[in-house]
């Protein structure tokens, strides 16, 4: 028995992950996780008990402007896919 290529019953996914609404709320959220980081940095460097655990606030900066690029990079590209030349 063959297989329908698009059978009646499946529901098309809708990707609200990936809305333009839902990449500005990440990038507010994670504006606000740098800040913190930095905060954390600031403490951590100044305190000479938390030198060791340093690389948190780091790793969580570096992580946080990561993903921030990556979805501005990703709102960029589709803005200037909806305006073309």
């Amino acid at each position: 028995m063959k297989l329908e290529p698009t059978p009646v019953y499946r529901k098309i996914i809708i990707p609200w992950h990936d809305s333009e609404a839902a990449c500005l709320v990440v990038i507010v959220f994670l504006f606000f996780v740098v800040l913190f980081g930095f905060v954390g940095i600031k403490v951590g460097s100044e305190i000479p008990m938390y030198q060791s655990y340093l690389w948190v606030p780091v790793l969580l900066v570096g992580l946080s402007t990561v993903v921030i690029i990556s979805i501005t990079i990703r709102l960029i590209r589709r803005f200037l896919r909806r305006f073309p030349g």
